[in-house]
């Protein structure tokens, strides 16, 4: 297995087989793809989810820019699947946030690059790769498919950074974003700040200084350059003040008749639901909560009657 990996991904994933009778008619192939691998316009419905996706997290507000943009110029790159001809169907490898979207436009069918990966370790080593090129991954999801990827195919990070194409140092900062706490990696994952936070942060050594550094990031949105110069400053012994504590404002009561919404809202849609008012009382926004990927599926068909 370290052979294969050394010559690339190449190596880990054979050519698709002849095509089963039962798949859909393959499209022509796109150019540059390598032989044995075809792309085929297949039902949207057909497809499965990728049991080993590397990307944890899905923007909802970017999905739908997408959705939009599918919408009116077509997809720019397939998607990359495997065919199950037992099932007659396909199983996603790499371009959920691709398939979501034109799930979100209302296509019907999808360009997929059929690809056969023998094992859920090459799906992953493949999902992995193809999320890398297109930078479509957070740091932290990066990571743990990293991590997931060196425990189940016993590597060393030579080794990896060379399948994902990174030098070793990259590879190694990458992983090293896992130290951070959880609320810590969420923050990254959820873009509210960058890697090159994260790294900063790590140069604290305590604790305490370093939980004291995540918040004035977070809220004073410092750059990372600023938040290097004040993890060296805590370093060299000059350690942040404590904050000050603020006595929070009361908040004015919700109205009886937009909680009334709220709960109405809540009941359609199976989830937490928030309507916040601007100080006119005339405008504001919703909010609509979800804590899982079948929460958001649930709220888009929801949407869509």
């Amino acid at each position: 297995m370290r052979k294969a990996l050394g010559r690339g991904i190449e190596a880990l994933l054979p050519p698709a087989p002849v095509k089963p009778a039962a798949a859909p008619a393959p499209a022509p192939a796109v150019a540059g793809e390598g032989e044995g691998r075809e792309v085929r316009r297949i039902p949207v419905d057909a497809i499965r989810p990728n049991r080993v996706q590397p990307r944890k997290n899905f923007d909802p507000e970017r999905l739908s820019e997408l959705a939009m943009t599918i919408k009116e110029h077509g997809l720019a790159q397939p998607i990359v699947v495997s065919y199950d001809a037992i099932s007659n169907s396909y199983e996603l490898i790499a371009g959920e946030r691709r398939l979501r979207a034109s799930q979100l436009a209302g296509l019907k069918t999808i360009e997929a690059l059929v690809r056969t990966p023998q094992s859920d370790k090459e799906r992953l080593v493949l999902a992995l790769i193809e999320n890398i090129q297109r930078d479509a991954l957070n740091a932290i999801d990066t990571a743990l498919a990293y991590k997931k990827l060196m425990n189940e195919q016993a590597v060393t990070q030579s080794e990896l950074a060379h399948v994902v194409g990174k030098s070793k140092s990259t590879v190694s900062n990458t992983l090293r974003l896992l130290e951070l706490p959880d609320e810590m990696q969420k923050a990254i994952q959820f873009e509210r700040m960058d890697e090159g936070h994260g790294r900063a942060i790590l140069m604290v050594s305590d604790p305490m200084e370093r939980s004291k550094l995540f918040k004035l990031v977070t809220e004073n949105h410092l750059s990372v350059r600023d938040t290097e110069r004040l993890a060296q400053k805590i370093e060299a012994g000059d350690p942040l003040p404590e904050p000050s504590a603020r006595k929070a404002e009361p908040k004015a009561p919700k109205p009886a008749d937009i909680k009334a919404m709220e709960q109405s809202l809540e009941k359609a849609f199976g989830t937490r639901v928030e309507i916040r008012l601007r100080q006119d009382s005339k405008s504001g926004r919703i909010m609509i909560h979800f804590f899982s990927l079948d929460d958001f599926d649930n709220i888009l068909k929801a949407l869509k009657k």
